[in-house]
Parts: C-alpha cells; sequence; structure tokens
C-alpha cells in the first residue's frame, strides 16, 4: 500500500529539519536565509507555469514538489527564529480560504464566477484595511506586491485603478496612447539622455500591458508567447543557415533578415 499525502508530507518536513540541523546538516542549506532562497522560489514558481504551458504533466509534478520545498524550507527557517511553523501557514491560507469564499462554507447568497471575483476583491480590500489600521491611508492600489515581475505589476496596478473608472473605454484610445508613447520614445532617442529613453520605453510598455488587458489577456503570458516564437523562429534560422554550409553570425543583416522571412513564411 502506497504511503499517505499526510504520511509523505511529514516526510518532506523531516528531510528539511534535518538539512537544516546544525549537527550533521547540509552546510549549503545551513547557510540560507530568506533573502536568498527567495530567487529559488520564484524560479520555481516559474518552472511550474512553463510545465503548465508546454502541457508535461510529469513535469509538473516534479515542479510542484520543488515549489512545495520552498514552502517548507522558508517555514523551516521561520521555525528555527521562533516567527511560525509550517502548521501556522497552513491554517492561515485554511481561514484565508473559508473567509473569503462565505458563499460555500457559510452558505451566504449564490454567486455566479463574476459575482464571486467582485466579492473576493471587496473581502481582500477589507482584510487589507485591517491589516494597516484604521488611521492608515488607504489607496485602491494598496496590496499590490512590489516584487512581482514589472509587466505582471502593471497589469495588476491596472486592473486596481479601473475599479475607481480610470480608465479608456475604447482600444482605439489605448492605440492612440500607443503611437503617442511611440513618438515621445523618438523624441528621447534624438535627445540621447538614456534616462529619458529608459522612462519613455517603461511608458510604452505599460500602455501595451494597458491593451492586453483592455481584451482580457494576459501581458506576461502574451510576451511569453513571443519570446517562444523569437526562439523557435531564431534556432530555425540558425539551422536553415548550416542547412546551406553558412555560419548565421557571418551573414550580414541583410542575408539574415531574408532568413527570418524565410523562416516566418514557412510557419
Amino acid at each position: 500500500m502506497p504511503p499517505s499525502p499526510s504520511s509523505e508530507f511529514e516526510r518532506l518536513k523531516d528531510i528539511m529539519a534535518k538539512l537544516r540541523d546544525p549537527e550533521g546538516g547540509c552546510p549549503w542549506d545551513l547557510e540560507q536565509d530568506f533573502a536568498s532562497i527567495a530567487p529559488y522560489t520564484i524560479e520555481e514558481a516559474y518552472e511550474v507555469a512553463d510545465a503548465i504551458e508546454r502541457s508535461d504533466f510529469d513535469e509538473l509534478r516534479d515542479e510542484l514538489g520543488d515549489l512545495l520545498l520552498q514552502v517548507v524550507f522558508h517555514s523551516q527557517m521561520a521555525s528555527e527564529a521562533g516567527h511560525f511553523g509550517i502548521e501556522d501557514v497552513a491554517r492561515a491560507i485554511n481561514d484565508k480560504m473559508i473567509r473569503r469564499h462565505p458563499h460555500v462554507f457559510d452558505k451566504a447568497d449564490g454567486r455566479d464566477s463574476d459575482g464571486q471575483t467582485t466579492a473576493w476583491e471587496e473581502i481582500k480590500a477589507r482584510e487589507r484595511a485591517q491589516k494597516q489600521g484604521k488611521d492608515a491611508p488607504s489607496s485602491a492600489l494598496d496590496g499590490v506586491a512590489k516584487a512581482l515581475p514589472a509587466l505582471m505589476r502593471a497589469e495588476k496596478l491596472q486592473k486596481r485603478a479601473t475599479r475607481t473608472g480610470f480608465d479608456w473605454t475604447e482600444p482605439a484610445d489605448i492605440l492612440d496612447k500607443l503611437d503617442e508613447e511611440t513618438e515621445e520614445v523618438t523624441q528621447a532617442i534624438a535627445s540621447g539622455n538614456l534616462d529619458d529613453i529608459e522612462d519613455e520605453i517603461g511608458d510604452l510598455l505599460f500602455v501595451a500591458a494597458n491593451l492586453a488587458r483592455r481584451f482580457k489577456l494576459d501581458p506576461e503570458i502574451a510576451l511569453r508567447r513571443a519570446n517562444g516564437k523569437f526562439e523557435r523562429r531564431f534556432r530555425a534560422m540558425e539551422l536553415l543557415a548550416a542547412s546551406r554550409g553558412e555560419v548565421f553570425s557571418d551573414l550580414s543583416p541583410e542575408q539574415q533578415e531574408s532568413l527570418w522571412r524565410d523562416v516566418k513564411s514557412e510557419e
């Protein structure tokens, strides 16, 4: 009979505790702290997303395990410092999920998906207000984590602003703004001021994120898709050049552009 999920989780906790044991633990694991582990946590989350995008469920199982390890690692360090343990983490999310789903657990009025999304955000807003205290100034943008990838954070900030009515009403308005920002990038480039160029390119990306959101598309996913397309086509160009007895990096820009057009037309 296979071991139960709970016994496997207990085994994982025991393994992490042993790795962090000052007497005979792993030197690398013992050297880590919250800050040094955080980048690995972010990386594992992205690897989960990548496995999902590729529909590779064997890989997804492994990557979810790696992500779970990150949760246990942080919790073990917190326990050692006397802050909280993994049980407190589980209790906190259990309580939060029950609190945010009164239509399921408290038999409140039934809601459709859109109604639940609205209620979810209202509950989260109350929770943030309670954390900040009554006298703390509040904003519709409260709670959007600064550590998020910039494009993802742009989309979340825009969603929050939209709830106050601050948004374009038509896609054409966003396209006009894209044209305006593109012109400002051009002017910044002409000025030669790198700070201005960076600033204007940031504005351009921010508006592009808004355009994706307007069609209920995730700009992070859209860019990841574009990355995949570029990588696929670039590798195909290299292979095509090699099949012709050429080295891609030795080709002129015009020849490389011709290869790009060939590869693109084949798709």
